[in-house]
């Protein structure tokens, strides 16, 4: 395609395919990182020429795009790596993967809008078209995993392209046209299947999961795309909506809601026994080869990512209680650490003062709270939280649920109460088996909610310190008590939360 169909001479150093080449040749092919930076550069040059006849437009930004894959790959891998990177190459390679699907998606779209306006060279793109409006898509996709990766606003062109080209797609019957995404990758694709792919990984509510689980979830997502329906009727089966004449996020489906002709529905019902029978396959702890994750991860982080699917499929999670506009002002220390610093167990007391945050929208389970972009780089969705209300004696715990950045920069911050008040205590283990546990280690131990059953309590421990086979012992307000354990909770970022079942012992009766 890329031959016989530039136009006119140009001064642009991409105005024909041998300079165009000449420049991709010289590129520094053995540093990925510059790479993507000098191709995303020219992408939006390319992008930004309208003096380029569209075809021509178009036979160059493939040629870039295509280039730019192998790297792009490449450099996902290690940002979405399992061990965790220190900001400044968190923040470089975001910055870099970022650009590129921006600039690629913007370059695409720009096209894909001069194609349906009848743009000179148009006639040569008619053959293409299935082509051109799935790389837009995918590109999309990509600008918005990496915005999500950072919890950013948005970018509201997103839902107002992807319903264009939809409704350009259904009109001219090219939504289900098979084609390859890439050269070099196997199987094909669709249209219909790249926006079920974008619509219904974004609408699982992938604001509240970290990075990492975001990349994994999409990537499964992407596996089972043949399994999202999208149509105009609505069905036992639809989980989402989508309307393409008031383009925003995909919504849950809510029984008795207003239904536009424009409102197109998402099926992923089909996706759920191969979600199951996979998370049977990931409790054996093994990771089918068949699953392309973009690199590789042991299978208890893939089986996260699969749950969170499902339990978002079988029951989409509803808010369990109404949140109420009541100021209240918070001191927060961030950390596991930090929070048993907080506490008189061990007598370590810190002389650091807590963070004061001011929450105006508060729920018996949570709260929501927004915050200035400075001093917000350690929040992640997963931190633990310790909490005391202005003028109360006691501190609470509480775990980062979900963040979202807005357009001035400020971070909202939703967060789960785990318990209004805390106890430090110190552990030690019961009988033989203590290895990799050491005894008077600091713990909390979790006041019981209303109504939870007696002879129970939850306890937030050092991260990789529970076990299911080792019983624990404790002293709390002068007894003594042996913890059985009864399962664990959450691992969190650097703590693991445990039931327990808790017996009270007589001072003779405790284990040595």
């Amino acid at each position: 395609m890329l031959s016989g169909i530039f136009g006119k001479k140009s001064d642009h150093p991409m105005a024909d395919i041998k300079s165009a080449q000449a420049l991709l040749n010289d590129l520094p092919k053995n540093d990925a990182h510059k790479m993507l930076m000098e191709l995303s550069e020219w992408v939006e040059s390319v992008s930004d020429n309208t003096d380029f006849k569209l075809d021509h437009q178009f036979a160059v930004l493939l040629l870039l795009d295509e280039t730019a894959q192998p790297y792009a790959r490449k450099l996902a891998r290690d940002y979405f790596a399992p061990q965790e990177l220190n900001k400044f190459q968190e923040n470089r390679l975001w910055l870099v993967l970022g650009n590129l699907f921006r600039h690629t998606a913007k370059a695409y779209c720009a096209i894909f809008s001069r194609y349906c306006s009848g743009d000179k060279g148009a006639a040569a793109v008619k053959a293409h078209e299935p082509l051109l409006a799935v790389r837009a898509v995918h590109s999309m996709a990509g600008q918005l995993k990496y915005i999500c990766a950072h919890y950013g606003p948005i970018d509201k062109t997103i839902w107002e392209n992807l319903a264009k080209i939809y409704r350009h797609a259904e009109q001219q019957q090219y939504l289900d046209t098979p084609l390859g995404l890439y050269s070099g990758m196997s199987g094909s694709t669709t249209l219909k299947r790249e926006i079920g792919r974008l619509l219904g990984w974004y609408g699982c509510g992938v604001d509240t999961l970290n990075p990492l689980c975001m990349h994994l979830s999409e990537r499964i997502v992407a596996q089972h795309s043949s399994d999202i329906q999208i149509g105009a009727q609505q069905d036992a089966d639809s989980l989402l909506s989508f309307d393409l004449d008031r383009p925003a996020p995909p919504m849950r489906v809510r029984v008795g809601a207003t239904v536009h002709p424009s409102t197109r529905f998402i099926g992923m019902a089909a996706m759920q026994p191969k979600l199951e029978a996979l998370l049977k396959t990931l409790e054996k702890n093994v990771v089918p080869e068949s699953l392309n994750l973009g690199g590789t991860y042991d299978a208890e982080l893939v089986r996260e990512a699969v749950q969170f699917l499902l339990d978002y499929l079988i029951e989409p999670p509803l808010r369990r209680s109404v949140r109420r506009g009541i100021k209240v002002n918070l001191n927060v220390a961030s950390g596991f650490a930090k929070v048993i610093e907080r506490t008189d167990v061990g007598l370590n007391f810190s002389e650091e003062r807590p963070a004061l945050w001011e929450i105006e929208d508060i729920s018996i389970s949570g709260f929501l709270t927004v915050l200035p972009a400075q001093g917000t780089d350690g929040l992640r969705i997963g931190s633990l939280l310790g909490v005391q209300p202005d003028g109360v004696p006691h501190w609470g715990v509480a775990v980062v649920r979900r963040l979202m950045r807005d357009d001035a920069n400020r971070l909202h911050v939703g967060v789960e109460m785990l318990a209004n008040q805390i106890t430090g205590v110190a552990l030690a283990q019961s009988g033989g088996g203590s290895e990799g546990f050491e005894d008077g280690q600091p713990a909390l131990w979790l006041q019981a909610k209303q109504g939870a059953p007696s002879g129970e309590a939850s306890l937030l421990m050092k991260a990789d310190t529970f076990s299911a086979h080792r019983s624990l012992q404790t002293q709390l307000g002068g007894k003594n008590y042996l913890l059985i354990p009864d399962g664990l909770q959450e691992k969190g970022l650097d703590y693991d939360l445990a039931k327990f079942r808790v017996v009270a012992q007589d001072e003779g009766s405790q284990e040595h």
